[in-house]
């Protein structure tokens, strides 16, 4: 049997491939689980420097299959238990958000649901112009997981966010980038090459650096002035005495382009 997700390692970049096209790479109980395995281990990996999560087949995620996840259900398993399960599923959001690398999705095709939340959970969106975005939710009798209802609110403000969360509206990509729900939209001829020199921008970047000015904006969606501005001293001291720095610095005076090495 194929792999639900594949991992691939190239010059920095890890992709994650959902890959289960012949369901649009809908979640079951086996990618999500391999996904929260894989982004932990990214997290972590000195030699991972970007993450990027995709789809197979020119779709990116249709959401959670509802029938496969129905179908693993243990009947015994109590409201709690279900709770509890799905909250450790949707750790890969978190991971996403949080973890000290820039991650990006690169959406070849439809995103829905969940599969929406987990674009969202990224640092930065890149899809296809022939792209389509809804949030589904509300249109199977669900709420909504993954931290929907976080990203939505973040991005685009409460408002927007329930009316996205309750009409579900079908979404053009490039009326999901005037929304601000993505950062570029490529037509098919060019979307390979330029969402690669996308992600390699990032891979060659100055990783210690990225990974703090992500702390720093996360930082400042939640607290005040004075606590952001402490912060960013820890983290801007800290990047002072990182090998990418004193490069850069070299590079500065030699009047040439820095060659990061991510420490």
């Amino acid at each position: 049997m194929s792999e639900v997700l594949i991992e691939t390692l190239t010059d920095g970049v890890l992709t994650l491939t959902m890959n289960r096209p012949e369901a649009r790479n809908a979640l079951n109980l086996e990618m999500s689980d391999r996904m929260v395995e894989a982004l932990r281990r990214a997290q972590l990996d000195p030699a991972v420097r970007a993450v990027v999560l995709t789809g197979a087949g020119g779709a990116f995620c249709a959401g959670g299959d509802v029938k496969s996840m129905a179908a693993g259900r243990d009947a015994s398993q109590t409201f709690e238990m279900r709770a509890a399960r799905l909250r450790d599923r949707a750790e890969a959001s978190r991971l996403l958000h949080e973890m000290p690398k820039p991650t990006i999705a690169l959406i070849p095709g439809p995103a829905a649901g969940a599969g929406l939340a987990l674009a969202l959970a990224c640092d930065f969106r890149v899809a296809i112009d022939t792209a389509k975005f809804t949030v589904a939710f509300a249109k199977v009798g669900l709420s909504g997981d993954y931290g929907a209802s976080w990203f939505l609110t973040q991005l685009v403000g409460p408002a927007r966010a329930k009316e996205l969360l309750m009409f579900s509206p079908l979404l053009t990509a490039d009326e999901a980038l005037q929304a601000g729900l993505l950062h570029r939209v490529f037509p098919p001829g060019l979307f390979q090459e330029q969402s690669a020199a996308f992600v390699a921008a990032l891979a060659r970047g100055p990783s210690v650096a990225l990974g703090n000015i992500k702390q720093n904006i996360n930082l400042a969606s939640r607290a005040d002035l004075r606590t952001s501005i402490d912060a960013e001293a820890t983290l801007q001291v800290r990047c002072m005495g990182t090998a990418d720095h004193a490069e850069a610095a070299r590079a500065f005076v030699e009047k040439r382009p820095p060659n990061f090495v991510g420490a």
